[in-house]
């Protein structure tokens, strides 16, 4: 069901996806603060995954509330990949935003994105530095890691964006709706968001704002805390439950998706394979391919020790029925 009080009027220069799944804590916070921007002529598009909490309610208020305020209502979850996803596929604007439901934005965010990608038709991607609070909204620390994203060489930007240890919190920045449509979106794997921004590094250059005007929330129900990575396969898609994944290889299938995809000069395209082999030649994901591939062992045991007592069982219930 969709719910759109926005169909008449003037398509909006921004759009924003909120997709939310029993977000009722944050949620009005969060709304609040995109309400409160500087930039107005956006419109919010939220997209509800079966929440079972009183979310429906705080989306209706918002809805009668603002005429930019757009709400979807989903009767069965699908997944979070699936709901970024489809918060996308509404957009009316030039520009896209993903915004999480217990995060919130500075009411200059939007002003500053904007107009970075009005200056510079060059720019992909358009964010700001980033305060991270604690579920109260006390701020815990700011994050001040710059990656050289504002390249003009794609090889160099990608190579911060695959080599350089970061919270994806860019992918949470204004993006330029024509350029996001070139990308598969958020994939229904783990980590597809980091997937995502190395592509868009590989299409333009981002642009950084120095202030921290991005507000991450930190609070123990987020999936990233409260499931272990390869348990959170199934937080992007309920159908990856019970799965065997192995997270750093398909890292690396995607990273090298992404390159043969994008048409780059060949030198770039060789030194974007460079960094690629920096990536897999490091440490640390050396040691999680070899993860990877111990975890997948045990699970094909686990299966198959089941598989042999099941088949015991029965053989000795036959038996038994002589």
């Amino acid at each position: 069901m969709v719910v759109n009080r926005t169909e008449k009027d003037p398509t909006p220069r921004v759009s924003i996806g909120l997709p939310v799944y029993n977000g009722e804590r944050y949620l009005a916070s969060a709304l609040e603060s995109i309400l409160a921007q500087t930039f107005g002529d956006f419109e919010v598009i939220i997209s509800d995954n079966a929440s079972t909490d009183a979310t429906p309610e705080i989306c209706r208020a918002y809805l009668a509330r603002d005429p930019r305020v757009r709400y979807v209502r989903h009767e069965i979850n699908r997944g979070a990949a699936w709901n970024f996803n489809h918060a996308f596929g509404l957009a009316r604007g030039v520009y896209f935003k993903w915004h999480a439901h217990d995060d919130l934005i500075a009411p200059t965010f939007l002003e500053r994105c904007v107009a970075a990608l009005d200056r510079d038709p060059q720019v992909v991607l358009a964010f700001s530095r980033t305060r991270v609070i604690d579920p109260a909204g006390h701020t815990l620390y700011t994050y001040d890691e710059r990656l050289r994203t504002e390249s003009p060489l794609a090889s160099v930007r990608f190579h911060d964006l695959i080599c350089i240890g970061h919270p994806c919190f860019q992918v949470f920045g204004v993006i330029r709706t024509d350029v996001l449509r070139r990308t598969p979106l958020i994939g229904a794997y783990v980590p597809s968001d980091r997937i995502l921004l190395a592509r868009l590094g590989l299409l333009g250059p981002f642009y950084e704002a120095p202030e921290h005007l991005f507000i991450s929330r930190r609070h123990p129900a987020q999936s990233v805390r409260a499931a272990k990575l390869r348990a959170r396969a199934a937080w992007f898609d309920p159908a990856n439950e019970g799965k065997i994944v192995m997270p750093h290889f398909r890292t690396l299938y995607e990273y090298i998706k992404a390159i043969r995809a994008t048409p780059l000069p060949p030198e770039e395209t060789r030194r974007c394979y460079a960094a690629l082999l920096h990536w897999i030649a490091s440490d640390h994901n050396w040691a999680r391919m070899g993860n990877d591939v111990v975890h997948a062992g045990r699970q094909l045991g686990v299966r198959a020790l089941r598989r042999m007592r099941k088949t015991g069982l029965t053989t000795i219930a036959r038996r038994n029925s002589l």
